[in-house]
């Protein structure tokens, strides 16, 4: 078995490369099947990222073995080159052709070769038939029970893991090392658990500077040594795709459009992708660009992969494991950053490596999206202990097509992932999450205003940390030395976090456990909450906590500003719920004391009083503010207003709740139009098609229309054999406008008859013998020893591509509706349309062409 390049690629292999017929192309990372009629399973079972040649021809009823064992072995293969990759829906269900990184999956064409699989196995007969057929449509449940089972085992070990290294800064459990201190000491305060600067009896700078050396250390090297793995991760983008950024870094330049790489003909074809081929000769190479596929949280890249987008290496098993060690590392370092954003993309990986047992999802794009968004929806459902809002985050946030076939497994797959976690019950507690909190007292109508009050500063605070965190990554992150060794910010950050989080017991608590105690009501039965004097027994009680909460929350405001971003695997769900929910403490600590202050106002006359305390529950304000926070930086709604009622299981809160999140989004698209994973999207350059935000368009699709060009055509109007060698050039003319997932449109008499994806064009050249003089077939015409052929099962004619053609390429009028343009794009997930004026085929328009001319619109229309 040998390789490309003499070993497997793998995330660090760079993506350009050269081969035998093009003087620049882009290899993708399994490689480009290079013998003659390689069959998928051929593809499959000769190892990943490898090219064998085999001297067997592919046979339709191949003899692959289809056992279970040789499907988990091919599961746990790490193919992170191809973690979306499918064969394409030609009428030879055999013929394998994968989609390159960074093109478009064809759903339609995937829809059709779904449809073909079904038919054939309805087709079979007797008693194994509908066994078959029965076990096909299980597939789907069994891959959801199995992606939640996993997927909530992974949060089990991740849970208890970071509790015991986050622990272990401050000191070990006599009982055991692997024990976290709550573990080690149920009840409080305990014999069993030693300090550092116990252990180390004061030396060498007493007892207490001891503790702060070590915690210090340990926060730096844990910080450290997550970082060292993400940046294993590493991706080399070369520059002749044009984008800027694939992991929240949010200091990439942006994309500059440049020529279009048609020997200077001016077209709208030519410079809108960012999937680009570089040029033959261009002027200036800009240097490549660099991602780390664990590094943050993964959401936005998530949601672009779901949308049809191919992201190779980003959800496979090297990135799942890396992803969820370097998890551990980061968030048992202290550092500013959630667990609960990337659970997200580690249940996508499981989601991406179980499809690999069943072929149907294997080698299909679109049907394998099902299971992933079924992946996405239970790492929500773990990360928040919200089977319901997992389902309502696929639905609003990650997924783009979601049927209601869809909508059921998802919610299977949430609720097999929560029961399966609340089994395992992580914390101790029976709870699947840390910050699940009870209230057991209802709110005042007064209280209405205060509420309107956080969700206004919480939706306002959300929008201005995205714009903060832009401020320092393009002022911080660009300086050369920061930008060049991201390890070093990684220090800085863990330095700073710290040296200032230590002496704060606020900040110095896991960001789980912070938001619990300042979500959690005063009770004295609790055992769960800390010991931080948040709980007021008078009114003097009070301006205390407020000078506590304020330091707390500019503290961590600032920790979680410049921590966003940096290469270690992290969240910004919790840590921005633990900056509002700060906020929001301060706030119901206010109203707290203005009903101690005033208790024979009318207006607090309803406010009975337990003890010395007035009825108002501070936490309730923590938890609110923190949702309306994180609707700030998210601009989830719906699905916030239901994770926090699964938290607190209480329906009278559910109105002030879901009043808080309306205000906040509100708020927040008044002053940041984007939420931080649209912007992310956008810096990306992705050719993502909102389908969620549709502009106001008044123009016809006649305005992004280039002028047809003999080298984008392929006309057969003389004959229906055209040279391989000509269809090499106009290969490579798409190649070097960027349209990788492009096509060339075949006219005969200036009608359009049909249609060659440039994938398929590319796998039927490669596979020519001789391609310098071969004449390749354009079109279907009958032969008398076609059908022999096929019964007695020879070998199809290498120079025949009318089996890659589509003979029927949707196509529109020029005089269209733009919106009509943007409906097929969004609904139907086209590639491309192919234009008519007066029935005479008059030009092809990208999706990736539409989508840049939607990002100018929407600019323009945001300036007026």
């Amino acid at each position: 078995m040998t390789s490309q390049a003499g070993g497997a690629p793998d995330e660090r292999t760079s993506l350009l490369g050269t081969t035998r017929s093009s003087r620049i192309r882009i290899v993708s990372a399994h490689g480009t099947p290079r013998a003659p009629h390689l069959s998928r399973n051929q593809s499959y079972g000769t190892g990943e990222g490898t090219e064998t040649v085999r001297s067997n021809p592919p046979t339709r009823h191949h003899s692959r073995a289809n056992s279970w064992g040789a499907a988990l072995i091919r599961a746990l293969a790490d193919r992170q080159e191809e973690p979306v990759s499918e064969s394409k829906g030609s009428i030879f269900p055999d013929d394998r052709v994968w989609y390159d990184q960074f093109t478009s999956t064809d759903w339609v064409h995937d829809s059709i070769a779904d449809a073909h699989r079904v038919k054939a196995l309805r087709s079979r007969k007797g008693f194994w038939g509908r066994v078959y057929v029965l076990f096909d449509g299980a597939q789907g449940w069994i891959l959801s029970a199995l992606v939640g089972f996993v997927i909530a085992v992974l949060a089990y070990i991740v849970d208890v893991t970071e509790s015991t290294f986050f622990d272990f800064k401050d000191g070990y459990c006599a009982r055991g090392w692997l024990i976290s201190e709550k573990r080690c000491c149920p009840h409080g305060p305990c014999t069993d658990w030693r300090d550092w600067g116990e252990v180390m009896h004061g030396w060498p700078f007493g007892e207490r500077w001891t503790e702060f050396v070590i915690y210090l250390g340990l926060v730096i090297t844990l910080a450290s040594v997550s970082c060292l793995l993400t940046l294993t991760t590493k991706t080399v983008v070369p520059s002749a795709y044009r984008l800027s950024t694939l992991d929240e870094n949010l200091a990439a330049a942006p994309v500059s459009p440049g020529g279009d790489g048609d020997e200077g003909v001016d077209s709208p074809n030519g410079n809108d992708t960012p999937s680009r081929r570089a040029s033959v000769a261009p002027p200036a190479a800009a240097p490549p660009m660099i991602y780390f596929s664990a590094a943050g949280s993964g959401v936005a890249e998530v949601r672009v992969i779901l949308s049809g987008f191919v992201l190779h290496g980003f959800l496979g098993l090297k990135t799942l494991i890396i992803k969820t060690v370097g998890l551990v590392l980061s968030v048992a370092s202290g550092l500013s950053l959630g667990k609960e954003g990337p659970y997200v993309h580690i249940a996508t990986c499981v989601g991406n490596i179980a499809c690999r047992l069943f072929s149907k999802y294997d080698r299909n794009d679109a049907k394998r999206r099902e299971v992933l968004s079924a992946a996405a929806s239970a790492g929500v459902a773990v990360a928040f202990g919200a089977p319901l809002g997992g389902v309502l985050f696929g639905l609003e946030e990650v997924a783009y097509f979601f049927p209601a076939k869809t909508l059921f497994r998802s919610f299977f797959c949430c609720i097999t992932a929560a029961l399966t976690l609340k089994f395992l019950n992580p914390y101790g507690t029976q709870k699947i999450v840390m910050f699940q909190v009870r209230y057991l007292i209802d709110w005042e109508y007064f209280e209405l205003v205060s509420f309107i009050l956080v969700g206004v500063l919480g939706g306002a605070a959300g929008a201005l940390f995205i714009k903060a965190s832009r401020k320092w990554a393009v002022t911080f992150r660009r300086i050369p030395i920061i930008k060049k060794h991201p390890l070093l910010e990684v220090v800085l950050v863990a330095l700073v976090t710290g040296l200032i989080g230590y002496w704060n017991g606020l900040t110095k608590l896991p960001v789980a456990k912070l938001l619990y105690n300042l979500a959690a009501p005063c009770d004295d039965r609790d055992n769960n909450l800390e010991d931080l004097g948040l709980c007021p027994d008078s009114k003097d009680d009070i301006p205390p906590i407020l000078w506590h909460l304020l330091w707390a929350f500019l503290i961590k405001g600032l920790l979680t500003i410049i921590t966003f971003g940096i290469k270690v695997p992290a969240g910004i769900y919790v840590p921005s719920m633990v900056v509002g929910g700060l906020m929001g403490r301060l706030i119901g600590h206010m109203v707290q004391w203005l009903v101690l202050a005033f208790p024979d106002t009318a207006m607090f006359s309803s406010c009975n009083k337990v003890s010395s305390v007035s009825c108002i529950q501070p936490g309730v304000y923590g938890l609110i503010a923190a949702g309306s926070t994180m609707c700030g930086v998210t601009r989830l709604s719906v699905t916030l207003a239901v994770i926090l009622f699964e938290l607190t299981g209480s329906l009278d809160y559910v109105l002030p709740f879901s009043l808080a999140i309306l205000v906040a989004k509100w708020t927040a698209d008044a002053i940041e139009p984007l939420s931080i994973y649209d912007l992310l999207t956008e810096m990306n350059s992705y050719p993502f098609l909102n389908n969620k935000h549709k502009p106001v368009f008044t123009s016809e699709l006649i305005d992004i229309v280039p002028r047809v060009r003999r080298e984008r055509i392929i006309d057969i109007s003389s004959s229906p054999l055209v040279p391989a060698t000509s269809l090499r050039s106009k290969l490579e003319s798409l190649h070097r406008a960027g349209e990788l997932d492009g096509g060339l449109p075949i006219i005969r008499n200036d009608i359009l008859v049909g249609l060659i994806p440039a994938p398929d064009l590319e796998y039927a050249l490669d596979n020519l013998p001789d391609e310098s003089t071969a004449l390749c077939l354009m079109a279907n015409v009958p032969s008398i020893d076609d059908s022999d052929d096929e019964e007695g099962g020879g070998r199809r004619d290498p120079t025949d591509f009318s089996p890659y053609i589509d003979p029927a390429p949707v196509a529109l009028d020029i005089r269209s509706p733009m919106d009509l343009v943007y409906e097929l794009f969004v609904k139907l997930g086209l590639r491309y349309i192919c234009i008519l004026k007066d029935g005479k085929y008059a030009g092809m328009t990208h999706k990736k062409t539409f989508v840049k001319y939607m990002r100018e619109l929407e600019e323009k229309q945001h300036k007026e």
